[in-house]
């Protein structure tokens, strides 16, 4: 089989995907304190965007090297339950920061920590039931007309997964919306209280939407191409397309840990000491809200 650059570019997008988020996971499973909601969910982000990364090298791997349908079925269904995982964690944080600024009270509690067990159960079996359709026989492998542009994956199966990541960003668009508010209200409230000049709550406002703006933006120019593809294409379509559309969107999963991970300063401190050999697992940590834009 003649190497297709794209399948290269997507085991190399995989395999910086992998290693990314194999610090991430390491770091938060090996360190104690890292047990909050927030890291929770992190962590499943983390956990799912990794999935992703070995799924694209082992898809390489078995295309190239063991072809057969059998286990082509048994790494797309891997990839679909890793990026479907990846895209409800994302939702998940949202939730997570709209609910920690919109009941910011009663946030730290025994029921902010059920809810977020609740929506990981929730996130990775609605995404393990996507990812089982295919192996189910929910395939084109026997009939090449109903397939879609990602083969073996049916046009039904990808319309469904396209539906469910619009009503994902919908949700997500109108929950940074409302955070993007409470946001400009508690900067405003802040400012009257603290007497601080007008320019310095507008600096705050800015900084916290143009923040909002990059989570969002990075999201959306990521996946909606992929998104709508899978919309309006079919089987006849050049391979081309698909792979222009499909290399962007794990891209995101590049990005996710640099922008929900890497930029805490929690995990930064764990980093750094075990960049300076002096891991411990009681570091002192100042606990700081998910809301944090």
């Amino acid at each position: 089989l003649a190497l297709n650059p794209w399948d290269v570019a997507l085991c190399v997008s995989g395999t910086i995907i992998s290693c990314e988020n194999a610090i991430v996971v390491v770091v938060i499973f090996y360190t104690p304190a890292f047990r909050a909601p927030m890291f929770l969910l992190i962590g499943s982000l983390a956990t799912a965007d990794l999935l992703a990364g070995l799924g694209l090298i082992l898809h390489f791997a078995f295309v190239y090297f063991a072809p057969s349908e059998a286990v082509s079925l048994l790494t797309v269904g891997l990839l679909v339950t890793s990026f479907t995982a990846s895209v409800c964690s994302l939702l998940t944080i949202t939730i997570d920061r709209y609910l920690s600024l919109y009941n910011a009270l009663t946030y730290y509690s025994e029921r902010t920590v059920t809810r977020t067990y609740i929506m990981l159960i929730l996130t990775w079996g609605a995404s393990i039931c996507y990812g089982l359709l295919p192996i189910m026989g929910w395939n084109c492998l026997k009939e090449p007309p109903a397939c879609s542009v990602v083969r073996p994956l049916t046009k039904n199966h990808l319309i469904l997964l396209s539906v469910s990541f619009f009503m994902v960003f919908a949700v997500m668009l109108q929950l940074y919306v409302q955070i993007c508010k409470i946001v400009c209200r508690h900067a405003h409230q802040i400012a009257v209280q603290r007497h601080f000049l007008a320019s310095s709550h507008y600096v705050t406002t800015r900084k916290g939407i143009a923040t909002l703006a990059i989570i969002l933006g990075t999201f959306a120019s990521c996946w909606l191409p992929f998104a709508v593809y899978c919309l309006l294409g079919d089987y006849t379509y050049p391979a081309l397309y698909t792979y222009a559309t499909l290399l962007p969107a794990t891209y995101n999963s590049m990005i996710n840990p640099v922008i929900y991970a890497f930029r805490n300063q929690e995990i930064q401190k764990v980093l750094w000491a075990v960049c300076c050999g002096c891991f411990s697992s009681t570091l002192p940590f100042r606990s700081r809200s998910p809301s944090d834009v």
